[in-house]
């Protein structure tokens, strides 16, 4: 029991790290001010085209999307699976450091497998780049990806287990 309520208070004390060492890099500016190498958040105004993307319990569909250098889209995202699915914009090191604040918000019970308690996620994983999505749900994000990268663009299921599992697809920035 102690040890229970131990796990809990430091993966809850934990928890505003991990959030503020993702949140700037998630909601699309680096450090520095720049631009973050996985784009930014897009205005509704500016969309050039909508994907539908279908996140089942192993993963996405389609696996591999085409996009432009600095093109504005609206991704329609829908989770068919019997399982919470995330749908995330970023790198591969984004991917990594974002799966700190996805086991904390599972070990405090703000995510189960099946279900999110939105009024415990409230100022939680509000990252512009990424939804969470319960079995059955619908959703959307705006994304403007940006002009140059110097790595791997990829979409990404960071609830504990999925990436590894294979629930991640790659983005191919065409100029």
């Amino acid at each position: 029991m102690f040890k229970t309520i131990y796990t809990r208070c430091l993966a809850l004390a934990a928890l505003p790290f991990a959030v503020a060492a993702t949140g700037a890099l998630a909601n699309g500016a680096n450090n520095d001010g720049h631009a973050a190498p996985h784009g930014t958040p897009g205005e509704a105004s500016q969309v050039s085209r909508s994907i539908e993307v279908v996140m089942d319990d192993t993963r996405f569909e389609p696996e591999r999307l085409e996009v432009q250098a600095g093109e504005t889209i609206r991704f329609e995202l829908r989770n068919t699976g019997d399982l919470v699915h995330e749908f995330n914009i970023g790198t591969p090191e984004m991917h990594a450091d974002h799966k700190e604040e996805m086991m904390a918000m599972m070990q405090q019970g703000i995510m189960t497998p099946q279900s999110l308690d939105e009024e415990a996620m409230e100022g939680m994983h509000g990252h512009a780049n990424s939804i969470l999505l319960e079995p059955g749900e619908s959703g959307e994000v705006v994304w403007t990806f940006p002009e140059e990268t110097d790595g791997t663009l990829e979409f990404g299921c960071n609830v504990p287990g999925h990436y590894a599992s294979g629930m991640v697809g790659d983005f191919e920035l065409k100029h």
